[in-house]
């Protein structure tokens, strides 16, 4: 089933009620990994082996800024006193991408003849999980 990204949201957990949505536009989820070079002598036609080494994530949104966002709230105050968050992408399907992450950049933009917008990137701290949900 094709889904548009508007349909993907952003949540960000609190403690008490898990479950807070971000008001987020646009997100954008990057997963990599290392190489390890595992190529050896009698490789076969002196192709290059590769195994994969340590992955990470990060996830990078913006959105319109309101002051009485409850997860733009628990965002700020994370921020400001260095503590990471929690965090989940939901598809309509119910998967969900979790893990925990360090907020490395967290912009206000201010146009003089436009809506206030931020923009988030979150470095994941550790693993990144996947819980499947109905499929379709």
């Amino acid at each position: 089933m094709k889904i548009t990204g508007m349909k993907v949201k952003l949540f960000i957990k609190d403690a008490t009620t898990g479950k807070v949505l971000a008001g987020q536009k646009n997100a954008s989820l990057s997963r990599s990994a290392e190489t390890i070079d595992a190529t050896s002598k009698d490789t076969e036609g002196f192709w290059k082996e590769n195994l994969q080494g340590f992955k990470e994530w990060s996830v990078d949104c913006d959105g319109a800024f309101i002051e009485s966002d409850e997860a733009y709230g628990i965002l700020e105050t994370a921020f400001i006193n260095s503590e990471n968050v929690d965090v989940y992408l939901e598809l309509p399907s119910g998967t969900k991408y979790e893990g925990n992450a360090t907020i490395t950049d967290f912009s206000l933009e201010f146009p003089y003849d436009d809506l206030v917008t931020y923009s988030l990137s979150l470095q994941g701290s550790g693993a990144l999980y996947t819980a499947l949900g109905e499929q379709e």
